[in-house]
């Protein structure tokens, strides 16, 4: 399997340095919970392989989630020198924020408000994250253990910018042979 461009096969990044999976759910965890005001333990990731418990009724909590990546349509390959370049590409990270209890909408308000203070964004954009827009907030009730829970939802986005180095020589010199008039 070659690794870079001086011969045939499949090229993988030789850096990549971009989080992904549970260290950029972590990360984006911590921020909800920070700009909501809730304790860390009362964000609770989504789809988790082991969902934790669920909490009681009276307490306000926030179910949180990644639910789709987007990209840009024009990644870009820059030559950083004569043995590597580097893949440049924007993408747009939806994440769901459901907030339940009986404040919720309350939080739900108070996290839409802090998430658009510059300040509150400086952890994430250290994280090479920004802010994209997000989303009204809006009501939905859920009918948990026969009894309606207050839930509302707020949908973010937030931008990035993925850079992964690859081998990709550049072309130095080439033999050539011209010939004819």
């Amino acid at each position: 399997m070659s690794n870079d461009s001086t011969s045939a096969g499949y090229l993988t990044p030789t850096r990549d340095e971009t989080e992904f999976d549970e260290a950029l759910e972590r990360r984006l965890h911590l921020w909800v919970a920070a700009l909501s005001g809730l304790a860390a333990d009362r964000v609770c990731p989504r789809w988790t392989p082991e969902p934790p418990e669920q909490p009681a009724l009276n307490v306000n909590w926030c179910g949180f989630g990644i639910t789709d990546f987007d990209y840009d349509g024009s990644p870009a390959f820059i030559q950083q020198d004569e043995s590597r370049s580097e893949y440049q590409r924007h993408e747009l990270i939806e994440c769901l924020a459901s907030f339940y209890g009986p404040a919720s909408q309350r939080i739900a308000a108070q996290f839409r408000d802090g998430i658009t203070v510059s300040q509150n964004n400086e952890t994430i954009n250290a994280d090479g994250l920004s802010l994209h827009d997000y989303s009204k907030i809006t009501p939905f009730p859920e009918f948990i253990d026969n009894q309606w829970v207050r839930r509302y939802d707020i949908t973010v986005r937030l931008r990035r910018k993925v850079v992964r180095e690859y081998g990709i020589k550049s072309l130095v010199e080439a033999p050539v042979t011209f010939f004819g008039d």
